[in-house]
């Protein structure tokens, strides 16, 4: 068994009879961190094991995924840390520049004021006021949960050294011309009024219009097709497959433009889909990604028909109106002209929205500035490839590289001002300077700064070591980086893991930020659906934790962890956890009154009662057991392991089998009762990292020791006992056969029954006290009649149960049993005898089929032998 090396006190005995987590997890937390126990130095020589905290926005509170994940992160660093890790898990915020900036410019509204009353220098100082007094509330809901954080290096996306690291970073892609300024088609947010990448944009299915409209006239004309009837203000062609023969004879010609005094080429394209619709398709370069592409390809003009907050500015009638009330003008307007060929009301397509405020987002031309992701993206897919990094659980590797493999130079800039400025001055000429963050920036009449700020994403890629200190070579970044392991969902994959891996690799000479990247899927309410305000299903964890207790909430959340899979959880579950967790308590409690202790040396094998030797074969087991899972993510069934063996071995097996033991006094009690300590010292060691409060108060109270977070994570020893473990496994068959056999014939459990038992001499004998006690069997006494028999595991146990049921009535029942059983039996034997049958049924049913068969036989061999265990009647 494992040695705890902890400077130890004389243990107590005494704990209150309940359990009241509300009491003892706030002082227990404030403990840990007042002692320093989740610090990390850079000087230790103890190996390294780092994971930052996926950080939350300043704007956010403690919801469940960050419970889930938290919880996870959380277990996975407290055993290394009682594995003898210097561990460091790095906590910190995400400044989030919409998301804040939104939240704040809401609180201007309600003044009256917009941040332009203030101005830019003035508003950011708000932001910082803002986040002062308000932002970062999850900070304390962590604690709460039992986040075991190296509070004293708390980062913020805006902090003056991640500031600098962002303008080194910056300055380094622009030097080596991976950052460039172009006009292109990006996704515009007409609320937040800004750009915003890709990954940025949520797709859903809403129900709109496809109108079919004729351009130009008699056999010069042709149909398109759209769903945004008012792009059609901004359109420079109409585009055709070069083969498509019904087309031909206009390629190169112009043709009237609806609505409006000019004319528009018709132009041959291979990109057009000639089998797709009527085979012609508008152009709108300056509205449309696709079209941007072709107008590039036929140097068409890009014309602008929308200003920022998506108003119509296109000369005539429709000018000054909302794209929306627009696009029914324009309807209205071609229908009375005729142009209007068909129209399908709802039509219901896919349609991009902010992630932030769920605006539609308007595809628009506008000059921004990009990083080229080619050789970065190449890099970042290779490193998986390479085996540099293991993304866990395999399957999500072809997720990983579909995105990297195929990802477009990313937009970074945004039209905000919380956020990191973009370190470039234009000059009076046309000059152009990117300014580093040891360089002065360019100044006199006419110089600038670029007024645009950075993606959120483009700082939260470097928190793997700009946390550290980079870019100075500091002892931190040193001993820390790389990261052992990334723990984050699968959601945001492409958000935030990529841009680590590029930047990573590329700021850190190749080397990747992290070793394995652990993803997990998302939390669902307990019937499998998306928790969300609009479903009403959203789950506050803190009125969850307030209720049933932080170890709770994470032993569900846990308990539900597999791999890359979506977890549900409902508050059943977390009440059962509940449970679990004062089973602990009480079940210890019981071990300590009677004898559970750690003090003196681990009796030798020989001086144990087989039951000893059985729980600590099993302990083994369980420690090589959860080990294995620990190192391949697997939380569900490490979580599952410690609480069958905790609550089905421990508790319901081992102190039941020893009560006899205990009660007797001797030695026996006493060996049992060093066994049974070392037990719970090991299973508390074991279960800590998932359950921190429960365990910690339980551990201290068993041993005297200073804190389970410190102590050593127990070691299988290799102890095996194959022969005790078959010995205890037949006395579990023999009471669990007569537990069933009592509950059949409507026994109460706590109702005594006299028993005459014959058992193997030389296994089951000693067990005797044993299984009369869990059983409540009485010795056989004077009249004593065997009116049920039951053989089994080599022992017969012999039941007077007159006076105690029905005979008749029981007789009647099971005969009733056995004629359902043995006709489900004989239907499986028609259908299994049939050929035509068995040639015409897919395997999984034939499988079933014999699956009902099997189940029958036992049933009927069960039947059976009630019926001639009961006296006759």
């Amino acid at each position: 068994m494992t040695e705890n090396t902890q400077q130890q006190t004389a243990p107590t005995t005494e704990l209150p009879t309940q359990y009241a987590p509300a009491e003892v997890e706030g002082p227990l937390y404030e403990r840990w961190v007042e002692r320093g126990y989740f610090e990390a130095d850079a000087k230790s020589e103890k190996p390294p094991y780092t994971i930052v905290i996926p950080p939350p926005n300043v704007t956010g509170s403690l919801h469940l995924g960050h419970a889930f994940e938290h919880t996870l992160i959380d277990a996975l660093t407290r055993r290394k840390r009682m594995q003898g890790f210097e561990t460091l898990w790095q906590p910190g915020m995400d400044h989030a520049g919409i998301a804040t900036q939104n939240v704040v410019e809401r609180e201007l509204a309600k003044e009256g004021k917009s941040r332009h009353d203030l101005g830019r220098e003035a508003f950011v100082e708000r932001v910082w006021q803002w986040k002062a007094e308000s932002g970062g509330q999850i900070s304390g809901q962590m604690k709460r949960l039992g986040d075991g954080v190296a509070w004293s290096r708390e980062r913020f996306t805006m902090d003056e050294g991640l500031s600098q690291a962002v303008q080194t970073i910056f300055k380094k892609l622009y030097d080596d011309e991976l950052i460039y300024r172009a006009e292109r088609i990006i996704n515009w947010c007409p609320r937040c009024l800004t750009a915003i990448s890709d990954i940025e944009v949520e797709y859903q299915d809403d129900d709109g219009e496809l109108v079919s409209i004729r351009y130009g006239e008699g056999d010069d004309s042709l149909v398109v097709a759209t769903t945004r009837a008012e792009t059609m203000l901004g359109d420079t062609a109409v585009a055709v497959h070069p083969d498509d023969e019904r087309y031909k004879h206009l390629i190169g010609r112009q043709i009237k433009l609806p609505l409006t005094d000019r004319t528009i080429p018709v132009v041959a394209d291979t990109h057009v889909d000639p089998e797709f619709g009527t085979g012609a398709v508008k152009v709108t370069p300056a509205h449309d990604p696709n079209d941007f592409e072709i107008g590039q390809r036929h140097n068409l003009p890009n014309l602008a028909v929308m200003d920022e907050r998506a108003i119509i500015t296109a000369h005539g009638p429709f000018q000054g109106l909302d794209r929306l009330e627009a696009r029914s003008a324009i309807v209205a307007a071609l229908r009375a002209e005729g142009r209007i060929v068909a129209e399908k009301r709802p039509y219901t397509h896919s349609v991009g929205h902010c992630s932030r405020c769920k605006t539609t987002i308007e595809p628009r031309l506008s000059m921004q500035w990009w990083v080229k992701v080619g050789p970065l993206a190449q890099a970042a897919g290779d490193a998986v490839r390479d085996g540099k990094v293991k993304i866990h659980p395999q399957e999500m590797e072809k997720r990983y590289f579909d995105w990297v493999d195929n990802l477009h130079d990313w937009c970074i800039s945004r039209q905000l001002w919380w956020g990191h400025r973009i370190p470039v001055w234009y000059g009076p000429n046309g000059e152009v300077v990117c300014v580093g963050p040891d360089e002065q920036p360019p100044t006199g009449e006419g110089w600038h700064q670029d007024t645009d700020v950075l993606d959120t994403w483009f700082s939260s890629g470097l928190w793997p070591f700009s946390t550290l200190g980079w870019p100075e070579r500091t002892e931190s970044l040193e001993k820390f980086y790389p990261n052992s392991v990334l723990v984050t969902g699968y959601d945001i994959l492409f958000f935030w893991v990529a841009r680590m891996m590029m930047f990573g690799l590329y700021a850190m000479d190749g080397t990747p930020p992290f070793h394995t990247i652990a993803l997990h899927g998302m939390v669902r309410d307990q019937n499998g659906k998306k928790m969300s305000k609009s479903f009403g299903n959203v789950v506050n964890p803190l009125d969850w934790m307030d209720t049933y207790g932080s170890d709770a909430v994470r032993f569900t959340l846990a308990r539900g962890a597999n791999p890359g899979v979506d977890v549900p959880i409902g508050e059943d579950w977390v009440q059962a956890s509940s449970k679990f967790a004062n089973k602990i308590w009480n079940a210890t409690r019981f071990a300590l009154m009677n004898g559970a202790t750690v003090e003196g040396e681990l009796p030798d094998p020989s001086e144990m009662s087989a039951t000893d030797r059985w729980i600590l074969s099993r302990l083994n087991k369980t420690v090589a057991e959860v080990d294995a899972f620990y190192d391949d993510y697997q939380f569900s069934k490490l979580s599952d392991a410690l609480y069958h063996f905790a609550w089905d071995e421990v508790f319901d097996w081992y102190v039941e089998l020893s009560k006899t033991t205990f009660f007797a006094g001797g030695e026996g009690a006493r060996v049992s009762g060093r066994v049974l300590g070392e037990v719970l010292d090991v299973m508390l060691r074991l279960l800590h990292p998932v359950v921190p409060f429960v365990t910690e108060t339980l551990w201290t109270t068993l041993t005297g020791g200073e804190s389970v977070v410190v102590a050593d994570w127990p070691k299988d020893s290799g102890f095996r006992d194959a022969a005790a473990e078959q010995e205890i496994a037949l006395v579990q068959r023999v009471i669990t056969e007569v537990r069933r056999f009592r509950k059949e014939q409507g026994l109460q459990d706590a109702q005594k029954v006299p028993a005459r038992l014959t058992l193997d001499g030389t296994t089951l004998a000693a067990h005797e006290a044993a299984i009369r006690q869990i059983l409540r069997l009485q010795p056989e006494g004077e009249g004593f009649s065997a009116t049920a028999s039951l053989p089994v595991a080599g022992a017969t146990v012999a039941l007077d149960l007159s006076g105690t049921i029905d005979v008749a009535a029981e007789r009647k029942r099971l005969a009733k049993d056995l004629a359902a059983a043995e006709k489900e039996k004989a239907q499986a034997n028609g259908k299994l005898g049939n050929e035509a049958f068995l040639a015409k049924a897919p395997d999984n049913v034939v499988d079933k089929i014999r699956g009902r068969l099997a189940k029958a036989d036992e049933d009927i061999a069960r039947i059976q032998t009630q019926l001639a265990t009961l006296p006759q009647a």
